[in-house]
């Protein structure tokens, strides 16, 4: 197929390059040529606009920043749905909002181009290895027709409801590792004050009830001090604050993930925004917990 590939940094890289090298045509669009530079050495087409690339491409995927990017991107007049061509399908893997993934899918179905929004977790080893888990929301037909592309780049799949659905089942994943990951913070701390080896703590509770990839993976590398990003810190606090919107919207109370977003608000004051989201290790190591 001729895919259209916009957003090629930490994780949306090695997601076009699977797809690449399963023999699909990849054309790709990134604000930074630079890094396309490995992907277009292996063969893709450089195209400079989204416009340029929408007309010439069968599906269309995005991984970029904000909800205001996806925004531009989708509904912009040099946007993918000005000039996506009747009868594409794009695919937004981005954390957005719901809202607009329903405004999105609305706008494209009246012009004919069938919206999905499908998130990602499993950041970049997952991206690396195309085990990513993806969340979609839309229609069934465009769900079945897009099915063998993400299954090159993710093997947890699934189809969980209307336009907007996807982006509710992402934000549902981060508010789970925003108090998952105070745990392992909480945790690490007491075990190092307590005298213990903290390696070999989380070797022992790994193993058990405890046991998860915010412990066994991030675990090591805070107590490594290695905070390179996986995962940027800013864009976490991003989808924080995207959950916690939307719980507002609800009437729905979740304590955990506000005290998450009040840790990580320090982080982001202090500069740490480049970081990875297991950085918030360093706040309690500095015992600057509120």
């Amino acid at each position: 197929m001729k895919i259209g590939f916009i957003g090629t940094g930490i994780m949306g890289k090695s997601m076009a390059g699977h797809l690449m090298a399963a023999g699909h045509t990849l054309s790709i669009y990134n604000r930074t040529r630079s890094k396309a530079e490995d992907l277009l050495a292996r063969g893709a087409h450089w195209f400079d606009s989204p416009a340029a690339l929408a007309k010439a491409s069968e599906v269309i995927i995005t991984i970029i920043g904000y909800p205001k990017d996806v925004e531009a991107m989708y509904l912009g007049e040099s946007g993918i749905l000005q000039h996506a061509p009747k009868g594409c399908i794009t695919i937004d893997m981005t954390t957005s909002s719901p809202e607009l993934a329903k405004q999105i899918a609305n706008i494209g179905s009246e012009r004919g181009i069938a919206c999905l929004d499908a998130p990602v977790s499993g950041g970049d080893i997952g991206a690396r290895d195309a085990k990513l888990s993806i969340m979609v929301g839309g229609d069934q037909q465009a769900f079945d027709a897009a099915l063998p592309l993400l299954q090159l780049m993710g093997k947890n799949i699934a189809l969980l409801g209307p336009a907007g659905a996807g982006q509710h089942a992402k934000l549902c994943n981060q508010i789970v590792i925003a108090s998952s990951i105070m745990g392992v913070c909480e945790g690490l701390m007491y075990a190092k004050t307590a005298g213990l080896d903290p390696l070999a703590v989380l070797e022992v509770i790994g193993g058990g009830a405890a046991g998860g990839v915010q412990l066994n993976v991030q675990g090591p590398r805070m107590i490594k001090g290695d905070f390179a990003p996986g995962f940027m810190l800013e864009h976490f606090v991003k989808d924080i604050g995207l959950a916690i919107a939307e719980a507002d919207r609800m009437g729905l109370v979740l304590p955990g993930l506000t005290q998450a977003k009040k840790l990580y608000d320090i982080l982001m004051q202090q500069g740490h925004g480049r970081t990875g989201y297991h950085a918030l290790f360093e706040l309690y190591l500095r015992k600057e917990v509120p």
